[in-house]
């Protein structure tokens, strides 16, 4: 008999979380054999924490985690599968836009033998213009990190136990948990979903936090970023060997250096912009090598409910 536990990562999720429960119901959690659901209020300050609580002392099988403050959707994630005590753990986002009876056909999955299924995006609802750039990160990330990551993009995933405490022991910080989890390396299925447009609450998910996944995304499994560095030094080296022969060439022949004040700056301040922009790079490394070396926790647990005791 095996029990899957259901993690949720919840930041003002007040207006979906009990949606969210009676679609579970509804769909998966009389389906399996024993479930387990994680609710992670990632300091959410909204009536999330109330909620959440109020399905708890409804159904025993529901145990809620509360962070000391938002650490981030990915420090919740892991805050719940550091908790969680199923046989294999899925992720499920709590705004409804993929569809409960996925985690199923996961679930399926994960019995054939495989210790990680990942669910990838079909076909997704969402604006246009946020679905191009979505799309450019996941190319991006298939050329320059994993070219297994699905072409729609992957952000729930079911991962067995073994996978569980592998990804426990790694601990990262400003990393990415889905490549995490696909660098693992354990025997790997995909299951594809339609994403659907969301139809209650707004999403948290800002520029910011977006930017920093793709600095996170490249900086923690890639060395692209470096490599790039070297060869556009070794450029700029080329180019200012072809412009001095140039020089040469020109004073021997002609008698008179080049003139042009305008493109000589535009040459100095294009070759400074590029050594500033290299030693941003090489910043963003170190400040990653130095946080790692602040051992400091991805996370910090405030309180656990479980069982069907009182809310407090």
């Amino acid at each position: 008999m095996s029990k899957i536990s259901i993690i949720v990562p919840v930041y003002y999720n007040s207006d979906t979380l009990m949606d969210l429960y009676d679609d579970l119901k509804a769909k998966v959690l009389e389906k399996v054999e024993e479930y387990e659901i994680v609710f992670v209020d990632d300091g959410s300050g909204d009536d999330s924490w109330k909620i959440m609580n109020d399905i708890r002392v409804g159904d025993e099988n529901v145990k809620c985690v509360k962070l000391s403050r938002n650490f981030g959707e990915h420090a919740a994630l892991f805050a719940g599968l550091s908790v969680c005590t199923g046989d294999c753990a899925v992720t499920k986002q709590a705004d409804l836009q993929e569809d409960s009876a996925l985690i199923l056909e996961m679930y399926d999955s994960w019995k054939k033998g495989n210790e990680i299924v990942l669910a990838a995006r079909r076909t997704r609802k969402d604006n246009p213009l946020y679905v191009m750039f979505a799309n450019m990160y996941y190319r991006m990330i298939r050329k320059m990190v994993n070219k297994n990551m699905p072409i729609g993009g992957c952000d729930c995933y079911l991962v067995g136990r073994k996978a569980i405490n592998e990804l426990i022991k790694l601990n990262e910080k400003n990393s990415s948990l889905t490549l995490q989890v696909m660098w693992l390396g354990f025997q790997t299925d995909i299951v594809y979903f339609d994403r659907q447009e969301r139809e209650k609450g707004k999403g948290r998910w800002t520029m910011g936090k977006k930017i920093k996944l793709v600095m996170d995304s490249i900086l923690s499994f890639s060395y692209a970023p470096l490599r790039f560095m070297m060869y556009a030094g070794f450029i700029f080296d080329l180019f200012a060997v072809i412009i001095f022969i140039s020089v040469l060439v020109e004073y021997f022949t002609v008698d008179e250096p080049i003139a042009g004040w305008s493109s000589l700056m535009s040459v100095i301040l294009l070759g400074f912009g590029m050594i500033m922009t290299m030693i941003g790079i090489i910043g963003e490394y170190i400040w990653r090598a130095l946080d790692a070396s602040r051992n400091r926790p991805p996370f910090i647990i405030d309180i656990v409910k479980e069982g069907k005791e009182d809310q407090t």
